[in-house]
């Protein structure tokens, strides 16, 4: 009778532990998954920071206030597609990105 108990005790747990092995597999495939997608993001954003910083590289012959706000906005851009960039491949503290958004934004920090 005691030996039937530890059998059936055994059993549970083996079941058990099939189960969280199925969600370990599901949990690393996500994992693996959004890995991919934020890796080709990135790859975007490389290559959208290089085309916008070659654009900025040429000098604007149209001395417009317009044209001046829109170079200051693909400057802003450019700013934070690096920023984005280096969020997702080096993480800092809640504070450091609060700060760097509103630096970004153009808005004092305090």
């Amino acid at each position: 009778m005691f030996l039937n108990i530890w059998f059936y005790v055994s059993l549970l747990f083996l079941v058990l532990f099939i189960i969280s092995l199925r969600y370990a597999y599901k949990f690393a495939v996500i994992v693996l998954n959004t890995q991919e997608a934020v890796e080709r993001s990135l790859d975007i954003l490389d290559y959208r920071y290089k085309a916008i910083a070659e654009i900025l590289e040429k000098p604007i012959f149209f001395d417009s206030l317009e044209v001046r706000q829109c170079v200051a906005e693909i400057k802003k851009t450019r700013e934070s597609i690096l920023f984005i960039a280096n969020i997702l491949t080096d993480p800092l503290s809640p504070a450091d990105n609060e700060e760097k958004i509103l630096a970004i934004e153009g808005k004092d920090g305090s």
